[in-house]
């Protein structure tokens, strides 16, 4: 399950400034991190149920992430302090085995939206987040090519768009998915309410989707 228990203290969005204070020492994916950090909040505040499983790809510069689930009680909000140490939960890239709430180990990327495929073949609810640039990376197209043939509606993928691929995508990033069967749509990655929007499940979908949210990030 993602949605932990917990009895530690909540926080709101407006905590997330300070909680991300806290994590120190991996400024270089700052830019990584912080395009993450309303698309996480929206999943984790209003979107994830008990049973659904969210998966970051994404998982280089996981200070954002971090942030949001000591927010939500999932990550002891001190565990944050020592972010990156030796004997830290807690490192640079998120540790399935380490880090309460971490579905799967990443940071090497292009892998994680095959295993929400699988995940999602289960019939459980997969999110998968995604940064633009890990779309270069050839394995992500044989996971979604086969997601569309099947129809697995189970899955939708959010792939956070801060214009850092190499080579762009003609015509959009969600044209490229919609072409292999998938339904997508950009949103302002930003906006709370189009991304609640976007991510509220259709349960009776039977195609996957993806959700393409724009970021900007100075």
């Amino acid at each position: 399950m993602c949605m932990a228990t917990s009895t530690t203290p909540r926080f709101g969005y407006d905590d997330l400034p300070e909680l991300l204070t806290r994590l120190t020492g991996d400024e270089k994916h700052d830019r990584s991190s912080f395009s993450t950090l309303d698309v996480l909040w929206v999943l984790y505040d209003r979107i994830l149920g008990e049973e659904d499983r969210f998966l970051l790809s994404k998982g280089h510069g996981p200070a954002a992430f971090y942030a949001v689930l000591a927010a939500k009680g999932i990550v002891p909000v001190d565990a944050l302090d020592g972010f990156g140490s030796f004997d830290s939960p807690l490192g640079y890239h998120p540790d399935r085995n380490l880090a309460p709430g971490v579905e799967i180990s990443s940071g090497s990327l292009g892998h994680g939206l095959g295993v929400a495929v699988g995940a999602a073949l289960t019939g459980r609810r997969v999110w998968c987040l995604l940064g633009d640039a890990e779309l270069d990376e050839g394995s992500n197209w044989e996971a979604v090519q086969y997601a569309g043939r099947v129809g697995l509606g189970s899955l939708t993928a959010i792939v956070v768009d801060n214009d850092s691929s190499e080579y762009g995508w003609p015509d959009g990033i969600e044209r490229r998915f919609m072409l292999e069967g998938w339904i997508a749509q950009r949103v302002d990655g930003r906006d709370h309410e189009q991304l609640a929007a976007a991510l509220t499940p259709d349960l009776a979908g039977t195609r996957p989707r993806c959700i393409v949210a724009e970021v900007e990030t100075k």
